[in-house]
């Protein structure tokens, strides 16, 4: 499988003819900044496009199809007219809170899109404790959304902020545990180290029960976390208008929309990397010739592909379950998913300690 650090060691080493070190380091910062601006935008635009194809074919019906062949268009569209739309200023709100929160949630997605590895020696950094890491900044973005809803000065948003900070804040947990119970099972925090001991199998086929129950607790954890169906209570538009961004437009609201969609993105990507070997290919034992012909795939397409993949499962669930209540959200959580995963990572502890799981 190729290997794209020696794309990226061959433009370090060009630049190093012709810069002195920091020149080098800063020209490099900005190129990766450009390109993950680049690759944030196009994977939120997609991601629009993608659900709203989806819907409609769970639905029944074709989705966007005006604008472009097939609606591809649409999309851009929307992008045009929500750059027009007023910046409308409210009274009586902390006007600089107001307009900071919506900064602080696109910031939260883009802190945690950086970390993903998206294939073999494609990633910014790899830090020993890079899972960590991705947890921690991910959980700015919820600062965000109480921000927005506390100083929008409104109820509906206020209400919303609460359903947001009481409902993620919970779900956190569930989704930390399982994510520890794969650590326990990689025995690295390093996102690249967790991939490359799925080398001779995935996760989600080589840990037993316990990864498969992990797995499944995340789908519900990382779908409520991400204020999504059945669990987007903090929006309900039938109780709270839009919920924590009721009083946002313009491009301020469009921040809101578009870490919405890259969260989509990241916790689809997590769950590849921690379940379903990330950029690894799919192998199995015995079938040389396969598993060669596996090895030719890039790995980047094996990252995007499983991401997809794991996008339309959150899409099928957000557009099959009814919503919820709020009562009913708060016992799933503490009463059955998180005493539920608490035993499922000491099982997985005591599997990893026999050595019982699969390619021991």
């Amino acid at each position: 499988m190729f290997d794209f650090g020696i794309v990226t060691n061959w433009i370090h080493e060009f630049l190093m003819r012709f810069m002195p070190a920091w020149l080098t380091t800063t020209v490099e910062c900005v190129l990766v900044a450009v390109g993950l601006l680049v690759a944030y935008s196009l994977i939120a635009m997609f991601y629009i496009f993608y659900e709203r194809k989806v819907c409609g074919w769970i639905q029944c019906r074709l989705g966007p199809m005006r604008v472009g062949k097939w609606g591809l268009l649409q999309v851009f569209a929307d992008v045009i007219k929500i750059l027009q739309k007023e910046l409308i200023t409210l009274w009586h709100t902390d006007k600089f809170l107001f307009k900071l929160a919506p900064y602080l949630v696109l910031i939260a997605s883009m802190l945690t899109f950086a970390c993903l590895p998206w294939g073999r020696g494609l990633q910014i950094v790899d830090m020993n404790i890079g899972v960590f890491f991705i947890v921690a900044v991910s959980s700015i973005g919820v600062l965000g959304i109480l921000l927005a809803g506390w100083a929008s000065n409104s109820k509906y948003t206020l209400i919303g902020a609460m359903r947001s900070g009481a409902q993620m804040i919970s779900y956190e947990l569930s989704c930390g545990i399982s994510i520890l119970t794969i650590v326990c099972l990689a025995g690295t925090m390093s996102v690249t180290g967790i991939v490359e001991a799925q080398a001779d199998g995935w996760f989600i086929f080589k840990g037993h029960l316990p990864a498969v129950l992990a797995f499944i607790i995340y789908i519900i954890a990382a779908n409520a976390e991400n204020n999504r169906g059945p669990f987007d209570l903090p929006e309900a538009e039938h109780e709270l208008t839009a919920g924590y961004h009721t009083e946002y437009s313009g491009i301020h609201f469009g921040f809101f929309y578009l870490a919405e969609y890259l969260n989509l993105f990241i916790v689809s990507g997590i769950a590849a990397l921690l379940f379903l070997g990330g950029w690894m290919p799919l192998h199995i034992s015995g079938w040389d010739g396969f598993n060669a012909v596996m090895d030719y795939i890039p790995s980047v397409v094996w990252f995007l592909g499983k991401a997809f993949f794991m996008t339309f499962i959150f899409m099928w669930i957000r557009w099959s379950f009814p919503r919820v209540r709020i009562d009913q959200m708060l016992a799933l959580e503490w009463r059955y998913l998180m005493p539920i995963g608490l035993v499922n990572l000491v099982v997985m502890a005591i599997i990893v300690t026999k050595g019982w799981y699969f390619g021991a």
